[in-house]
């Protein structure tokens, strides 16, 4: 199916409007946080990590600065895993990933910019689809099942008219073409949570697990997300995974799922998770879910993405600040407006409430 959105030079052109309106006046009667009124907050936050938040952290700092202007925050990106080396050595006061730290991770501690004994504030605040985009001169809808998408990204389905690529795909004319799957050649959560999908999904076929880097030989590989875009978009026969915000005007695969054929929508994105449960064995900040990849009715192949902070703050007014910012981002307010910008899932009205109580106990 053909997805049309707003252009990403625009979107960022308008958050830039809204960053100068943001400092030009603070004329909005809402709060910044629990207990502060607007502008009550002052300090600078320096934040990283997922590249997948970057439109969204745009969106929701400008949003948060027009609240409270006396707080400058600067989120650099870098991708997940250096954010969370930059979070744990104090780089950074809070970051993005798409994957939350590992149970054993944080029990190893060494979290220098949080109290002693701290636990960690890990919240779903973004949730995306992630866009399976194709080039395939001619053809303009696909749907894959799992064992084929599999089989395309390991490498055992190499041409567009497969028998298997035209079991479902009725009616579709589908050259003989080789298949060119295009894959993140950097260590990335984007990968991560595609991977996992297809070890969930099909395991007899993708055999390489749920990993963060790419696994085997084949395809080609690009770095990071504008990478993936320029290799579909410049290539014929070309497939990849990106995130759903940096999809643009890519057509993008249907997935079977069950005995369904789902479209990739960010409801059908959300209802992974409200079909998942919570991690056992975490603290009650820590709100990491196990998903739950196969639920019929659901689009599958979905990054959630993490905000992620200390439950306390060697510095209390870092925790008080950072308590205000993550209060905004999972609000429906910061919700709605990343959904508007980055194409997200906003959170349902049952984990905006768990993500709100987490945020809530930041100090």
């Amino acid at each position: 199916m053909k997805l049309t959105r707003i252009g990403a030079t625009l979107a960022m052109t308008a958050v830039a409007a809204l960053t100068l309106a943001a400092c030009a006046t603070n004329e909005t009667p809402a709060t910044g946080g629990e207990g502060q009124t607007a502008g009550d907050l002052t300090g600078t936050l320096a934040g990283s990590g997922a590249s997948s938040q970057g439109t969204a952290q745009t969106t929701w700092i400008a949003g948060f600065q027009a609240l409270q202007p006396g707080i400058q925050i600067n989120y650099a990106g870098g991708g997940s895993g250096a954010g969370r080396t930059d979070f744990q050595n104090g780089t950074s006061q809070f970051i993005g990933s798409d994957r939350a730290f590992k149970k054993d991770e944080i029990e190893a501690g060494g979290f220098s910019g949080c109290a002693d004994g701290s636990d960690l504030v890990e919240i779903p605040a973004y949730i995306s689809p992630i866009a399976i985009a194709f080039n395939v001169e001619g053809v303009d809808k696909l749907t894959l099942d799992p064992a084929t998408l599999a089989g395309i990204f390991a490498g055992t389905i190499t041409t567009w008219n497969d028998p298997a690529i035209a079991a479902t795909n009725e009616g579709v004319t589908l050259p003989d073409l080789a298949i060119n799957p295009v894959h993140r050649s950097d260590k990335s959560g984007t990968t991560g949570n595609f991977t996992e999908y297809l070890d969930a999904a099909a395991p007899d076929v993708w055999t390489y697990g749920s990993v963060e880097e790419w696994p085997i030989q084949g395809g080609e590989a690009a770095q990071e997300t504008p990478g993936v875009q320029n290799a579909i978009k410049t290539g014929n026969g070309t497939i990849g995974y990106l995130d759903n915000s940096a999809a643009g005007d890519f057509t993008i695969a249907s997935l079977k799922v069950g005995d369904k054929v789902v479209e990739l929508s960010p409801d059908a994105a959300s209802a992974v998770v409200d079909a998942s449960t919570i991690e056992e064995g975490r603290a009650p900040t820590d709100l990491v879910y196990d998903l739950n990849r196969t639920e019929e009715g659901v689009y599958p192949v979905v990054l959630v993405s993490y905000l992620i902070g200390c439950a306390e703050y060697a510095d209390p007014a870092v925790g008080a600040n950072v308590k205000a910012y993550f209060e905004y981002v999972v609000s429906a307010d910061g919700q709605n407006a990343a959904a508007e910008t980055a194409h997200s899932a906003p959170l349902s009205a049952d984990l905006q409430k768990k993500a709100a109580e987490a945020a809530g106990a930041i100090k």
